[in-house]
């Protein structure tokens, strides 16, 4: 099975061609979703940046936690009054 030297160069080169398509359309398609991951984090630090220099001296600063003295009103905890029973184990 002898073939043409000209065959055996087309076929390497369409080989070539190919792998090279592939690879050109991942690589693409990474720096478009880095692109736009590195967009919403550019967009998030915005939003922020812009509520902070609005809010910047109008709202008061809090730092209390309103549940911190919250009373215990948990019905689950109360439901078995015999707590020290000795289970009989027959």
């Amino acid at each position: 099975m002898n073939m043409p030297k000209k065959v055996i160069f087309i076929i390497i080169a369409v080989i070539v061609l190919i792998s090279l398509a592939i690879g050109g359309y991942f690589f693409w398609n990474n720096w478009k979703k880095s692109e736009t991951k590195n967009a919403l984090e550019n967009a998030s630090n915005t939003v922020e940046d812009i509520t902070n220099s609005a809010t910047k001296g109008v709202l008061p600063s809090i730092q209390t936690n309103p549940l911190e003295n919250k009373p215990d009103i948990n019905p689950a905890s109360k439901t078995n009054p015999y707590k020290n029973i000795i289970i009989n184990p027959f």
